[in-house]
């Protein structure tokens, strides 16, 4: 059974930094590439970061060089630091994997709040 758990997020004023991390089970991790999402209020779910297997990563463009994805496959974990964070950056972030063209289930998220 898969099961995501995310965790780290807080409340951050403007400038600030945080760092998320998703730990995955039910899985075979390490081929699978890996995705931080966000959903703002009255808003839909966005996709914020990815990560291959091999470790390409891609981030839309709000996010680039502020944002960082990385992974620890021995630790089944995705992780995303988050740098010069905007009030705009405040939702709830949760990861998901590609399973083969599908996602696995949604985990709770993590609350990232910032402050202006």
């Amino acid at each position: 059974q898969v099961q995501l758990v995310e965790s780290g997020g807080g409340l951050v004023q403007a400038g600030g930094s945080l760092r998320l991390s998703c730990t995955a089970s039910g899985i075979i991790f390490s081929i699978r590439s890996m995705g931080w999402y966000r959903q703002a209020p009255e808003k839909p779910r966005e996709l914020v970061a990815e990560i291959a297997s091999g470790g390409t990563t891609n981030y839309v463009d709000s996010v680039k060089g502020r944002f960082t994805i990385s992974r620890d496959d021995a630790k089944n974990t995705v992780y995303l630091q988050m740098r010069s964070l905007k009030p705009e950056d405040t939702g709830v972030y949760y990861c998901n994997a590609d399973l083969g063209g599908k996602f696995g289930p949604w985990g709770r998220g993590t609350q990232v709040t910032v402050s202006s």
